[in-house]
């Protein structure tokens, strides 16, 4: 934020966001300037070169004035913007337009070659005690509640660095960093209370953005968790809305908060043909819970401020992709805006939505060349897997039978046929909101390590949670957040069993470790499994066979769920098999000469033929 320098005695002016760029595709840009009893002043631009105030947007605030500058032709400068009152007492502030970074817009997004690591920073490192509590802030630090600060943040993460690229990961998708100034549970970061800065107890902007920058160093990418669905009941706007349809039922929140009307959680209601507008307003206008007041994204001034927040952090830091949360909960016609504005903007990168159901085609309406019945267009070229995700921990669990276990999930890969693009999905074993795999699976080590290996052989783009690779554990039914989200071995000064150093690592946590760094960094130089060809065979006896082809590498990935060892026919893979006479299994490195069977151990095979 600029907080200009008066030329009187007036107060500062606060201005969002802070500075912008020459050459952008967005270069109508539109300024949300605080101040007391701005509303009225008039403004006047001057030093500028090429930059035009087209227009001045009073607000239904006293102390809130937009401001809108057309910078088709503008170049890198520094302007000045004077608001005056009727009296003539004026204020001034300078504005940068900044130059942008070289190949910014063709910036490569993340991809089917990556392995995104989810952290939820407040529980993976504590870089730097020293900013565990902040004055500025209403929560403090208490590790011994799971729903507190635990004292994570940037400097943790950055020196991870060295670790999650030894792990063979490539993108990391952080949890929200924007500050939360909430009285409690603010440590997921899902409350924002200022869009355009960092939560001083995470770090500041500028470390945020050195982060990226070292990042890059390590072939690791940034993709920001961003959230234009709600905003935290501790954001200033509650007390001074910039205008009266800031957010849904601000009316009635500001005459009875008791009175707000919550969501629906119906997300069909979007996409179903008969659907009434009661339940489609029920469902994307109210409120998650009362911390969580829902942004109106049909408000044209608050939709552009969503917009310009989003393209200035991908701008500003650099990153690599951006994962939306509660997806379908924002107006639709705004998410196509939204998404169709940064696809513009960066033409490589890559954007991933949260739609958190089992149902494939509810997934698919939401994603980028879908085709759907009544036109909606999006530009969003991903979204998260939850049906596969949901089918492969049943189907693993499951007993196997005629209509159970692995054949529930060689069937739901025929779904991919309602999406426009499968591959672009993004799959993953867990996340921040879904109980732990090691948990799920009933601490069997040899079912985890086949549910990872479907992720990470997928013909999706991988997603792991952080932890996983060293068994970290959680109860395994309902919601348990703060469990699920528990702080990382190592990440703090003490800790007994440290996953950096591998001191007080179990067998079965080592062995998960081994594997994880096998097969990860496997996959950062395999094409067959970065856009390879794929072909799976109908289960049988217990066991799932897929295939994962491209020119002279094929990949046999061969799933068990049998106690004992399991005699494979190879017979019945021949015509994809061809001349091979050999193979490598790819995390033992043993050799093995292929026959007319072939023996495989409970959990998953993984051979590179030869």
């Amino acid at each position: 934020m600029v907080n200009a320098q008066p030329q009187t005695s007036q107060s500062q002016l606060t201005v969002e966001p802070e500075f912008w760029w020459a050459d952008m595709q967005h270069n109508q840009l539109q300024l949300l300037v605080y101040g007391e009893d701005i509303r009225e002043h008039s403004v006047n631009l001057t030093k500028a070169n090429g930059v035009k105030l087209t227009s001045v947007v009073q607000s239904d605030s006293d102390n809130h004035l937009f401001i809108n500058l057309d910078l088709a032709n503008a170049e890198p400068q520094t302007i000045t913007l004077t608001l005056e009152d009727k009296s003539g007492s004026s204020q001034s502030f300078s504005y940068q337009i900044k130059q942008r970074e070289a190949n910014s817009a063709q910036r490569q997004g993340f991809s089917n070659k990556d392995v995104i690591y989810l952290i939820t920073p407040d529980r993976f490192v504590n870089g730097n005690p020293n900013n565990d509590v902040s004055p500025d802030m209403l929560e403090g630090l208490d590790r011994n509640f799971d729903g507190g600060r635990h004292g994570g943040d940037i400097e943790g993460i950055r020196k991870a660095l060295p670790y999650l690229h030894e792990l063979g990961v490539t993108q990391l998708w952080i949890n929200p960093l924007l500050e939360n100034n909430q009285a409690k549970y603010s440590y997921h970061g899902y409350s924002t209370t200022n869009f355009y800065k960092i939560d001083p107890r995470f770090g500041s902007n500028e470390e945020y953005k050195a982060l990226v920058e070292q990042a890059k160093g390590y072939g690791i990418g940034i993709i920001k968790d961003v959230i234009v669905n709600h905003m935290g009941s501790g954001h200033r706007w509650m007390q001074d809305f910039p205008t009266s349809t800031w957010i849904n039922h601000q009316q009635t929140w500001q005459q009875n908060p008791d009175l707000v009307p919550y969501t629906s959680h119906h997300r069909t209601a979007v996409q179903d043909p008969y659907a009434v507008k009661a339940d489609l307003d029920d469902f994307e206008k109210g409120w998650f819970v009362p911390t969580m007041p829902d942004m109106n994204q049909n408000d044209p001034l608050m939709a552009t401020y969503l917009i310009q927040n989003s393209i200035w952090w991908v701008e500003y830091a650099g990153l690599s992709g951006i994962r939306e949360d509660t997806y379908s909960y924002a107006d639709k016609a705004f998410l196509t805006r939204w998404s169709k504005a940064l696809m513009t903007e960066y033409p490589n990168f890559n954007i991933v939505g949260e739609e958190w159901t089992k149902n494939p085609i509810t997934v698919s309406y939401w994603q980028a060349g879908k085709q759907n019945a009544d036109g909606y267009v999006s530009y969003t070229p991903s979204m998260m897997d939850f049906p596969v995700y949901e089918q492969l921990i049943e189907a693993i669990n499951a007993k196997e039978d005629w209509g159970s276990g692995l054949i529930t999930l060689y069937e739901a890969l025929a779904n991919d046929v309602v999406y426009a693009d499968p591959t672009k999905l993004v799959l993953f074993e867990g996340n921040h909101d879904t109980n732990r795999l090691y948990s799920l699976v009933n601490e069997d080590i040899d079912l985890y390590e086949a549910a990872l290996a479907y992720v990470l052989t997928s013909n999706r783009i991988p997603q792991i949670f952080y932890g996983t690779e060293v068994l970290m554990t959680s109860p395994i039914e309902g919601r348990h957040d703060g469990a699920v989200r528990g702080d990382f071995p190592g990440g703090w000064q003490g800790d007994a069993v440290d996953a950096f150093s591998g001191q007080g690592l179990s067998k079965a946590q080592n062995r998960a470790l081994s594997f994880n760094r096998k097969l990860l960094n496997y996959r950062k130089q395999s094409l067959a499994i970065q856009q390879g060809s794929l072909k799976h065979f109908a289960p049988e006896n217990g066991t799932y066979v897929q295939l994962r082809q491209h020119q002279d590498e094929t990949l046999m990935v061969i799933y068990s769920k049998n106690a004992d060892a399991t005699a494979l026919d190879l017979a019945r893979f021949a015509a994809h098999i061809g001349n091979y006479q050999h193979a490598i299994n790819i995390i033992s490195d043993d050799k093995i000469k292929l026959g007319d069977t072939l023996e495989v151990s409970k959990g998953v095979t993984l051979l590179r033929l030869k």
